[in-house]
């Protein structure tokens, strides 16, 4: 479905419409042989940070054995990307297979309109019992208890409407000693579907969101093989450190969900998709609209229908797993989405409707209006080699998405002081004005450490992309400045 998510007014009514043997009043027996979907998502979890991938840091320490093993029975996905490089717009991306800008999400902890269908909506019309627990809070928005009246508005206009929209909703910290009670959480979960349903579940980790623990568990800082793009400073070292052994903790409570459903029988009906919401609040991660802040691991598995150890180098968006769920199971939207089903590509066969590019958009975050931390407007097209970024504040200084008030920023910021930083750190980290359009070779410089926009060698590359990402722009109402404009 290549159409964008129009503005919410065209939203306003949609009809559920089935495509197999679906009619509108369900019987109790239509839904007996559906498959169960558990959507699992861990939280600022950047590719290559799986085993799977191949990372040396991971293999070598063992991080993520359960999802390695999970990895091996479904299909890997090695160019999965998400719609923006934050939680809030990332994660209702997923769950309405739109962009984030078409459906007017790109502020931190904003929560969609009510008219904005989810595609739990769809699910649950047609017979799933629909649940929503751990890590989930952004999708109704954020509480702020500095000021109720934004609270009692997005009551009153109906964005609060999880309640109403899933069969339970809570929300749980997987943090700490807390990821031990997650088998009993989800058994106690499961137990509240009725007998002959089938289910949907979501589940998010907290891990590997910051605050990292204070113990990184006999991984060596030393001995870390860093990106190129890190300063290799000590407090640098340990947070990776610190990051990994998150990671760890999270295919830890992963595995023990995968015990939960084997040991109740539920494995082979149950498709189950692991994703990572948006990139690592790692430097160049979270907030930026490189690789790592929307590159993530996106594995499935479906063991009754579909073939395991596979890979793909298939280009998928968040927004592209609604219409993929929905499809799985004979459904989908009415309305015409921006999110394209990606279930050739897990069946195997010739894929008809194969993307050429992901797009990613940045907004507010949580941080000062002159900070990219807080403040950063950019927008993003990746094809199979190139990443082409804009920047609409080119002048924004940049601190890193959550980090800069840790112990790995603060040496980072010290080192810059003292002048001991290579000049392509301080180019990356403490520019005085960073270029308005980057453009990236991804097959010949995976790291994105060399700018090729304005190359002349490139031009052509840099005007296809900056055409596509315009046309997104348009298609979107995107409220930024057209890139043609301002050349």
């Amino acid at each position: 479905m290549n159409f964008n998510c129009k503005k919410v007014g065209l939203l306003s009514i949609f009809i559920i419409t089935t495509v197999t043997s679906f009619a509108n009043n369900i019987t109790k027996d239509t839904t007996i042989n559906k498959p169960n979907i558990l959507l699992i998502l861990s939280d600022d979890h950047s590719f290559p940070h799986v085993g799977c991938y191949g990372d040396t840091n991971i293999l070598k320490y063992n991080i993520t054995p359960n999802l390695d093993v999970f990895s091996k029975q479904g299909m890997r996905f090695e160019r999965a990307y998400t719609t923006a490089p934050q939680c809030a717009p990332s994660r209702i991306s997923i769950f309405t297979g739109c962009s984030p800008v078409s459906i007017d999400v790109t502020r931190f902890a904003e929560p969609s309109r009510k008219e904005v269908p989810f595609f739990t909506d769809i699910l649950r019309k047609s017979g799933y019992w629909v649940g929503l627990d751990g890590r989930n809070h952004h999708l109704d928005g954020a509480d702020d208890d500095k000021n109720p009246t934004i609270n009692e508005v997005l009551a009153k206009e109906g964005m609060r409407s999880l309640n109403t929209r899933f069969d339970h909703v809570a929300k749980f910290n997987t943090k700490g000693t807390h990821l031990t009670e997650v088998p009993a959480r989800i058994n106690s979960i499961i137990d509240e579907v009725p007998k002959g349903k089938p289910f949907f579940l979501y589940f998010g980790y907290n891990q590997p969101h910051r605050k990292f623990g204070e113990d990184y568990e006999e991984i060596n800082p030393n001995e870390l093989v860093l990106p190129p793009d890190f300063p290799d400073l000590q407090e640098v070292r340990k947070d990776y450190a610190r990051y990994l052994s998150d990671v760890r903790d999270m295919d830890k409570g992963f595995g023990s969900i995968m015990k939960v459903l084997d040991e109740r029988g539920l494995s082979k009906n149950t498709i189950v998709i692991f994703m990572g919401d948006n990139g690592e609040s790692l430097l160049r991660g979270k907030g930026t609209l490189c690789g790592r802040g929307t590159h993530v691991p996106l594995i499935i598995r479906y063991l009754s229908a579909l073939k395991g150890n596979l890979s793909t180098k298939t280009l998928v968006s968040g927004e592209d797993l609604a219409p993929t769920i929905l499809e799985l199971v004979g459904l989908r939207f009415e309305k015409e989405i921006s999110g394209k089903s990606f279930l050739s590509t897990l069946k195997g066969v010739t894929e008809t409707n194969k993307r050429d590019y992901v797009f990613a958009e940045r907004g507010w975050h949580a941080g000062p209006l002159t900070r990219t931390d807080g403040l950063d407007l950019s927008r993003s097209v990746t094809s199979d080699h190139f990443n082409f970024i804009y920047n609409a504040l080119p002048k924004q200084e940049f601190a890193q998405v959550d980090m800069v008030k840790t112990e790995a920023w603060q040496e980072v910021v010290k080192a810059h002081t003292e002048n001991r930083l290579s000049d392509m750190i301080q180019k990356f980290y403490f520019y005085k004005q960073r270029s308005v359009f980057e453009l990236y070779d991804l097959t010949n410089d995976p790291f994105e450490l060399n700018n090729l926009a304005g190359k002349k060698e490139f031009k052509e590359i840099e005007k296809t992309l900056r055409d596509e990402l315009e046309k997104k722009m348009i298609i979107d109402h995107d409220f930024l400045p057209l890139p043609s404009h301002i050349l």
